[in-house]
C-alpha cells in the first residue's frame, strides 16, 4: 500500500471496516512491503482512535527481512531450487556433446541473492553446477560473463548458470526491466533468463535452454524443508500469543542459538525496524 499520506481515503476506509466487522487483531504475513503495510494500518488505527492490534508475521522466500535468523519459506525454495539445478545439470551433461550446452536458471530475488546462493548446495564438488551464480548484489558485467561461459563449455562440455530476477549493471539498472512500476514504485521485471541466454546465444552460438522458477519455487509442497515448516508454524503461534499480551506493531522472529547442531527460538522486534528495511 502506498503511505498514509498518499492514501489516506484507503487507510480510513479499511479502518471502517475493522469497526463495522469489530475486528480488533489484523495479522499480516509477507515480506519488507507486507510488513510496512502493517505498520501503516497500525498508526492509522491510533490515529483514527480505533485500537486494532496490528502483528506482522514473517514470510517471505527472498530471506531479506531484518532481525530474524531466516524467513520462513527461504529454507524450502532452497531445498527446491538446489535439487532443480543438480537435475537439470544432469541432463544437459547427458546431451552437451551433441545437443544443449548451456542451462539457465532464473530464480526469485529481486535484491537479495539468497536463493541463487542456494542453488550452490547442488554442486559437490568441483566442475559440478552450477557453474556461475548471477547475483543481484554483484554488478553483471556482459563481457566478463560471456567469457566465463566459454571457459566453463570449455572445461566441462557444459555450463549451467543459476541468475537472480534482480541482477542489475553497474549503473543499477536491470537486466530485465520491464519499463513499469509496481505499487510500491518498484521496478517491474520481466523476466531475465531469455535475456542470459539471448547474450549467450548471440555470442557463442550455443544451443541452450531456459526455465524460470517462479511460482513453482515456493509452492513445492512435496520437497518442503522439515525446519521451514516447523517454523512457519512457530512464528504463527507466536504472532497471536503477542497479539493476545497486548504487543502493537510487532514481528516475531526466529532467533539462531547455535549453528551446529542448529537451534532457534522466537523473539519478536517492533515493525518500525522492519518495514521496507
Amino acid at each position: 500500500m502506498k503511505s498514509i499520506e498518499q492514501n489516506r481515503a484507503e487507510y480510513e476506509r479499511l479502518i471502517e471496516v475493522f469497526r463495522a466487522h469489530d475486528i480488533g487483531y489484523f495479522f499480516y504475513n509477507g515480506g519488507n512491503d507486507s510488513m510496512d503495510t502493517a505498520l501503516k494500518v497500525s498508526q492509522i488505527g491510533q490515529s483514527l482512535g480505533y485500537p486494532v492490534i496490528c502483528v506482522g508475521v514473517p514470510k517471505t522466500v527472498d530471506n531479506d527481512l531484518p532481525h530474524t535468523d531466516c524467513c520462513p519459506g527461504f529454507g524450502s525454495v532452497a531445498k527446491y531450487v538446489a535439487v532443480s539445478t543438480r537435475e537439470a545439470g544432469l541432463d544437459v551433461a547427458s546431451m552437451a556433446r551433441t545437443s544443449t550446452r548451456v542451462f539457465v536458471l532464473e530464480v526469485m530475488g529481486r535484491h537479495a541473492g539468497w536463493i541463487a546462493a542456494a542453488t550452490g548446495l547442488a554442486g559437490r564438488k568441483p566442475g559440478e553446477p552450477p557453474h556461475i551464480i548471477l547475483f543481484p548484489e554483484i554488478p553483471f558485467e556482459p563481457e566478463r560473463f560471456l567469457e566465463r561461459v566459454k571457459q566453463c563449455v570449455t572445461d566441462y562440455g557444459y555450463c549451467v548458470i543459476a541468475v537472480s530476477e534482480g541482477a542489475a549493471y553497474p549503473d543499477g539498472r536491470f537486466l530485465a526491466e520491464a519499463g513499469t512500476r509496481d505499487a510500491f514504485g518498484h521496478a517491474q521485471l520481466g523476466g531475465v533468463a531469455p535475456v542470459v541466454a539471448d547474450m549467450i546465444r548471440q555470442r557463442h552460438g550455443y544451443k541452450y535452454h531456459w526455465a524460470v522458477a517462479d511460482y513453482l519455487q515456493r509452492a513445492a509442497r512435496h520437497v518442503a524443508s522439515k525446519v521451514d515448516v516447523e517454523q512457519a508454524y512457530a512464528v504463527g503461534k507466536a504472532a497471536v500469543e503477542l497479539a493476545l499480551e497486548g504487543h502493537n506493531a510487532v514481528m516475531p522472529t526466529i532467533v539462531r542459538k547455535r549453528a551446529k547442531p542448529y537451534r532457534w527460538t522466537i523473539g519478536h522486534v517492533p515493525l518500525a525496524e522492519v518495514a521496507n528495511r
